[in-house]
């Protein structure tokens, strides 16, 4: 399937059916875990059947319920730690769309996580994942030019991202973001303050990465 595609259909999921992820998607999951690992330093782990976690009283404040499968985003830490788990994260979330499985980020409204976290680590983050009772709705996003500054006419290429970039999910909302461009060099930054704005950095540089095969300063 066609990235843009993915970006598109992908949508955050809270319900989610009784279904077992099959062994294939499990593995293929779990291989593209693996990659992420040996590339990144991250200690990125995937937990399945496993209820426990989204059996609690935040997990329903959040109005989660069915969940039965989640990735741990856990990692060395650091100040790079938010982003870079957003930037892999979103991968994984993009992959598992790809399979026919539906996620969605999940920073606090969860219970104790039986991730194996050691010592100078942390978990960062979670993503729900499994087959969703719905395929969610779309986000609202702020227009580009609130979230851009290009100094000029806007190429192609940097629109294609940037369209890409607001199909992205941040925590709230928020899209606490600025991308800047010059000449052909894009970079991207917080823009005032946001919870876990790091973490959506991470998010937003994978899919304009993604869309446009430029690397993000």
């Amino acid at each position: 399937m066609d990235i843009i595609k993915m970006m598109e259909e992908r949508h955050s999921v809270r319900q989610y059916e009784e279904k077992k992820i099959e062994p294939e998607k499990r593995e293929a999951l779990q291989k593209e875990i693996d990659a992420i690992n040996k590339e990144s330093g991250l200690h990125i782990q995937i937990l399945f059947d496993e209820p426990k976690c989204f059996d609690s009283m935040m997990a329903h404040y959040g109005k989660f319920t069915g969940v039965q499968n989640y990735i741990a985003l856990v990692g060395p830490k650091g100040a790079a730690l938010d982003e870079t788990c957003g930037y892999y994260g979103e991968r994984l979330v993009l992959l598992a769309q790809s399979l026919g499985l539906n996620t969605c980020w999940v920073a606090m409204t969860h219970g104790k996580s039986a991730a194996k976290i050691t010592a100078g680590e942390k978990q960062a983050c979670l993503i729900a994942l499994g087959y969703g009772k719905n395929q969610g709705v779309p986000h609202k996003s702020k227009p580009i030019a609130d979230v851009t500054k290009t100094g000029g006419t806007m190429p192609d290429w940097f629109k294609k991202g940037m369209d890409a970039v607001m199909l992205a999910p941040t925590a709230m909302n928020q899209q606490k973001f600025v991308f800047e461009l010059n000449g052909d060099n894009v970079s991207v930054k917080v823009s005032g303050f946001g919870f876990y704005a790091k973490m959506d950095l991470g998010i937003v540089r994978y899919h304009f990465e993604a869309a446009t095969g430029k690397r993000v300063g």
